[in-house]
């Protein structure tokens, strides 16, 4: 595709877009108060939740790669030598 053509289906676009915006029938909805904060709140959790894999994520993969254990198997294989350790009296 040539530059003149890109030109022309992004022109086109552009005004099939107006016009359908220009055409649109009105909406009588009501949204009360309390839904923009239930919004934000779930904007606020997901980004929250993605960060919270992301960094779940990062600490493993830096972890394979230093060659240790993640938290939670290492304080799993603690636990296991303190049960197979004989107890000193």
């Amino acid at each position: 595709m040539n530059k003149q053509n890109v030109r022309k289906i992004r022109d086109v676009s552009v005004v099939v877009m107006v016009a359908a915006a220009g055409f649109s029938q009105p909406a009588f909805a009501y949204l009360d108060p309390s839904t923009g904060s239930m919004i934000l709140s779930a904007i606020l959790g997901l980004f929250a939740t993605i960060g919270l894999a992301l960094k779940t994520y990062w600490y493993k993969l830096k972890g394979f790669f230093r060659g240790s254990k993640p938290a939670a198997e290492q304080s799993v294989a603690s636990d296991a030598q303190e049960k197979d350790e004989p107890e000193a009296r």
